[in-house]
C-alpha cells in the first residue's frame, strides 16, 4: 500500500487595517494623551539625557515595529526622538498606528 503524504496549505495573509474615522479619532486619542494628532499623522517627542540614550529607544522602538509589522517615521535629533504613525499605504491612520502607539508608551516606563 502506497504512503500518502498530508499536505498542509498555509496562506500567509497580511493584516489590512481600515482607516479609522474622523468621529473616532478623539477618543482613540484619549488613549495615547501624549500624542498629537497632525494632518493624517500621530506623533510624539521623546526626549533623554543624551544621544546613546535616544539611540537606545530608537533601538527598542525597532523591536516592537518588527514584531508588530508596522513602522515609524523616525526623526532623531541629538537627545529628542520624534516619531510619526500614520499607515501610508492607507493615507491616513489604522487601528496599526494606535496599538504601535499604546506599545511604544510602555517603552519609557
Amino acid at each position: 500500500m502506497p504512503l500518502q503524504n498530508d499536505f498542509r496549505v498555509i496562506l500567509v495573509v497580511p493584516v489590512m487595517a481600515d482607516l479609522i474615522k474622523q468621529s473616532e479619532l478623539k477618543d482613540r486619542m484619549k488613549k495615547i494623551p501624549e500624542w498629537e494628532l497632525e494632518k493624517n499623522q500621530i506623533e510624539r517627542t521623546f526626549e533623554f539625557d543624551d544621544f546613546v540614550d535616544a539611540i537606545d529607544f530608537v533601538d527598542r522602538v525597532a523591536e516592537v515595529a518588527e514584531e508588530e509589522e508596522h513602522h515609524p517615521d523616525i526623526d532623531i535629533r541629538y537627545n529628542k526622538v520624534c516619531l510619526m504613525l500614520s499607515t501610508h499605504s492607507k493615507g491616513g491612520l489604522t487601528e496599526l498606528d494606535f496599538n504601535l502607539a499604546e506599545r511604544i508608551d510602555t517603552l519609557e516606563e
